[in-house]
C-alpha cells in the first residue's frame, strides 16, 4: 500500500469581537496535534487584511492520519464550540502534490 501526502487548509472565521478568543482556541490545538503520528506540520496563520480570517496549513503522511487526527477529543471540542466562536462554517480543502 502506498501512502499519498495531504495537504489541508482549514479556513476559519471568527466573529466580530472573539477574535482573539479564536486564536487562542486554536493555537491550544497546535501542540497536541504536531505530537500526533502523522503529522508532518500543523501551521496556523491570520490574515493581514482581516484579522478575523485564520488558516491551518497542515500535512499529513496519509489521509488515514488526518482521519485519526479528526477524530481526536481535543479538536472535536472546538469543532463543538465553534458555531458560538465563528461567523460561518469551518473550510476544510484537502490537497495532493502533484
Amino acid at each position: 500500500m502506498s501512502l499519498k501526502k495531504v495537504t489541508v487548509l482549514a479556513t476559519i472565521k471568527a466573529k466580530q469581537g472573539l477574535e482573539e478568543t479564536v486564536k487562542n482556541e486554536i493555537q491550544a490545538l497546535i501542540g497536541p496535534t504536531r505530537a500526533e503520528p502523522g503529522c508532518l506540520n500543523y501551521d496556523l496563520h491570520q490574515s493581514c487584511d482581516d484579522k478575523a480570517l485564520f488558516m491551518l496549513y497542515e500535512n499529513w503522511v496519509s489521509k488515514e492520519d488526518l482521519d485519526k487526527h479528526l477524530a481526536m477529543p481535543y479538536l472535536q471540542a472546538f469543532l463543538g464550540k465553534a458555531p458560538d466562536l465563528v461567523a460561518e462554517p469551518v473550510q476544510i480543502a484537502l490537497w495532493e502534490m502533484l
